[in-house]
């Protein structure tokens, strides 16, 4: 087989990648080090601080193509404008001599307001403005009067501006590391990838038992992982592409915007793999041998067209073999037996054509008005969000430098530095960060003391014995142990001890800069705890009530002819999955102290159906679509019944759905009984009814027979509907193709439905450990009180 072969050039791809990023690094250092120790006298006094020179290297350097570099001197400059510039005229008005600890904090927290609340604003202009801030300000209170208003803060920028101009250099020599070339690299081995998938998906629907079926469909599951990273490496590499272009421009990029054309084949080899999944036996009943081959003879051309996807190049079944393919698609009927054979077909169809992208052309009054109030909602929580975000910045910066000067006058900027350049782009899980980068900062500083011991006679070249370490951090950063920001702390302490100068002994160095780490990380954690207390675990919860509310939304929009509201709030969903997905990430690594630990793998359960329903609406979308594209006119005297038949599976999804909205928000089934009991409501729990609540919601609860005869009556109006079609035979096999697939879809959300029952109902009980859980007694007792609350 080619997976073995295929996993260990992935295996040895990642060694290069490790390789080439740290012996980048090292060299971007060793240009610090050099410049700095050997450098013309001019160059050394211009650049007075060149640990942040390090840092700058660092933050700009890891993991990064020249394209990238090229950003980082962008985002260098427009940090020196935020961060330089303003402190000049701060230093000038307040006098260097007049600064105290407390003043100092004031002037850093203020400063690093400014610079952090901004939306726009990379991510690493703000950590190098942060730290420039911290070094004048710091410094500055540290030399009192002898600090030059002026040249102080230039040599903070002149210090910055080498880190820069080594990293272009590093990524420059002996040859440019392009990003174009990685891209380029990811795509053919994503093609390979999903070429290799995509024959063993085949191999698999071909089998003649199950035993081999099952074989292929495994062997194929463990490349997903790895094409799903590739396809996320080559997405993250396309904005550095466009910074390689002016300056490279007789480099013809490979491809414009490879991602979103790789992501329209990683999707319907996604939904193949759903369909093999639900196949009940093997081999499959709707082939027979001329269509095996066909199927055959299509994997040996899917390759090539995968291949030439990233060259935007037409890759269309050849004209010898088309009429072959179109006559495999004419003799199939919608069945409900075949449903996962039909949906396997549909996928092949999508990856043999590029799937239908819905726009919506034109909304009601009503609609932009309601899609208006929305922004305008959105636009207030994000400017709230973004207040706070820096505020709580400038606050553990502030405490961080007073805390950190009180400790040590000559060494309080240590305790602000790792704040400043560690700052995170969105919320983190505080502690497992914390932790990660105490570890790393610790190994780090341990290494960069033993590396003085082994070159104490050697102190010129000492910072040579930092490239095993660039080495050992970037597989550190790679690692789930450790993450960025464990990898980042591991190489930025040994850096600061290998590579300074004017610091007193290596050992007293050190000590006193882990004092001052923790510092400063402490009081990260104590803003964090103090101004965000909600934690993790609340926050799950509250996003998964709040999935289950857009899931419904949208099951409410399946229908023909509202396809775009359908689309649009599976955009919805799928933001809010993926905020979901963070929030249990954050949970799992939380502590629990006194509060009920996270059930991590009932949310995970969750999290992986609620995704599964949104590949369902995805695929059902595509066929409302290519129906609505391929039958035309002919569909509207079936829409009112095909209609019906999807009624039946929408009230029992969308009543399920607005029934665990209300459950999973429910902290404590006492507390609900109590507030029940309070409010004297008579309730037949048994009915689901109350005087006061003629609105209960309750779950639409339909059995194996009435969905099974529901799924019955769909297939008899498909077929109807298949057989008035008279334009020709080629138009029937993609109307059958896209029927069916909406029915599987259909009943895929019925399925996740009743899985999602089952783990909510388990949640609750974890939660709840001494209560009988009943989810309909919970819902109505919770729309009871909903509706008290209303009427009074």
């Amino acid at each position: 087989m080619a997976t073995p072969s295929f996993e260990s050039s992935r295996a040895r791809a990642m060694w290069r990648t490790c390789l080439a990023s740290a012996l980048r690094t090292a060299l971007a250092c060793t240009i610090v080090g050099v410049a700095t120790l050997f450098g013309p006298q001019y160059i050394k006094k211009q650049v007075a601080f060149p640990a942040f020179s390090y840092v700058t290297v660092i933050l700009v350097v890891t993991d990064a193509t020249l394209g990238d570099t090229f950003r980082g001197c962008w985002l260098a400059l427009y940090a020196t404008i935020q961060g330089v510039c303003p402190a000049i005229l701060s230093l000038w008005l307040i006098g260097p001599a007049r600064l105290t600890a407390g003043t100092t904090a004031i002037a850093v927290a203020l400063s690093a307001f400014v610079v952090v609340l901004p939306e726009n604003t990379h991510l690493i202009a703000k950590r190098i403005a942060l730290g420039q801030i911290v070094l004048v300000y710091v410094i500055a209170y540290i030399n009192g009067g002898q600090t030059e208003t002026i040249m102080h803060p230039v040599h903070v920028a002149a210090s910055t501006g080498l880190g820069v101009v080594a990293c272009v250099l590093a990524l420059t020599f002996p040859y440019p590391c392009l990003a174009c070339c990685e891209v380029k690299q990811n795509c053919k081995l994503f093609a390979e990838n999903a070429s290799e998938r995509f024959n063993l998906f085949v191999k698999a629907f071909t089998a003649e038992d199950n035993s081999c079926a099952l074989a292929f469909i495994s062997q194929a599951k463990s490349l997903v992982k790895t094409g799903s990273k590739l396809l996320q490496g080559i997405k993250t590499k396309q904005e550095s592409m466009k910074w390689e272009r002016f300056p490279f421009k007789f480099l013809r990029p490979y491809g414009e915007n490879p991602g979103s054309r790789f992501q329209d084949v990683q999707t319907p080899l996604r939904g193949m793999e759903i369909a093999l999944d639900n196949s009940p036996s093997f081999p499959v009943e709707i082939l027979n041998s001329d269509q095996k081959s066909v199927l055959h003879m299509l994997g040996d051309h899917i390759p090539k067209q995968v291949n030439n996807v990233s060259l935007e190049s037409s890759a269309t079944v050849p004209e010898s073999n088309q009429e072959n393919t179109q006559k495999f698609f004419q003799t199939l009927q919608p069945t409900k037996k075949d449903l996962p054979s039909l949906f396997f077909l549909f996928c092949l169809n999508l990856l043999l054509n590029k799937p239908i992208t819905n726009s919506p052309s034109s909304t009601n009054p009503k609609q932009q008005n309601q899609q208006g109030f929305f922004q305008n909602c959105l636009s207030i929580t994000k400017s709230n969000k973004r207040f706070m975000a820096a505020f709580k910045c400038s606050l553990s910066l502030g405490l961080a430098i007073y805390f950190g000067s009180i400790y040590s006058k000559d060494n309080g900027f240590w305790a602000g530095l790792p704040v400043a350049i560690s700052l995170a782009g969105s919320r983190e899980a505080t502690f497992k960060v914390a932790n990660v980068k105490a570890q790393g900062t610790v190994l780090g500083t341990i290494y960069g003391i033993l590396g003085c011991f082994v070159f104490e006679k050697y102190v010129q070249i000492r910072f040579l014995s930092l490239l095993p370490w660039f080495i050992v951090s970037s597989f550190l950063r790679q690692s789930t142990m450790y993450g960025q920001a464990g990898g980042l702390s591991a190489i930025i302490g040994a850096l600061l001890i290998l590579g300074r100068k004017g610091f007193g002994p290596p050992s007293e160095f050190a000590i006193a800069r882990i004092t001052e780490t923790f510092i400063g990380l402490s009081c990260s954690i104590m803003v964090e705890i103090l101004l965000q207390p909600t934690r993790a675990t609340t926050l799950a919860k509250l996003q998964l009530s709040k999935s289950f509310e857009i899931l419904n939304e949208s099951i409410s929009s399946i229908s023909f002819g509202s396809i775009g509201n359908l689309v649009e709030s599976q955009n919805k969903l799928k933001s809010h999955i993926i905020e979901m997905g963070k929030f249990i990430a954050e949970a799992e690594a939380e502590p629990n102290f006194w509060f009920v630990p996270f059930h991590s793998v009932c949310y995970r359960k969750l999290m992986g159906s609620l995704t599964k329903m949104l590949e369902y609406l995805h695929f059902g979308s595509q066929a409302f679509m290519l129906l609505e594209q391929e039958s035309g006119g002919s569909i509207d005297n079936f829409i009112h019944k095909l209609d019906g038949d999807i009624k039946l599976f929408k009230d029992f999804v969308g009543s399920s759905m607005k029934c665990f909205e209300e459950v999973s928000l429910v902290k404590s089934l006492a507390i609900l009984d109590k507030e029940f009991e309070k409010k004297k409501l008579s309730v037949d729990v048994e009915l689901g009814t109350s005087q006061s609540s003629s609105h209960c919601n309750i779950i639409r609860y339909a059995s194996e027979e009435e969905i099974d005869e529901n799924l019955r009556s769909y297939f008899e109006h498909s077929k109807e509907f298949v057989d008035q079609i008279v334009n020709g035979e080629e138009l029937k096999g993609q109307v059958v193709l896209s029927l069916s697939a909406l029915g599987f879809c259909m009943h895929g959300l019925v399925k996740e439905t009743k899985e999602i029952e089952k783990a909510i109902k388990e949640v609750v009980q974890w939660e709840n450990p001494s209560s009988h859980v009943n989810l309909h007694d919970i819902s109505c007792k919770v729309r009871a009180l909903a509706n008290i609350i209303v009427a009074n």
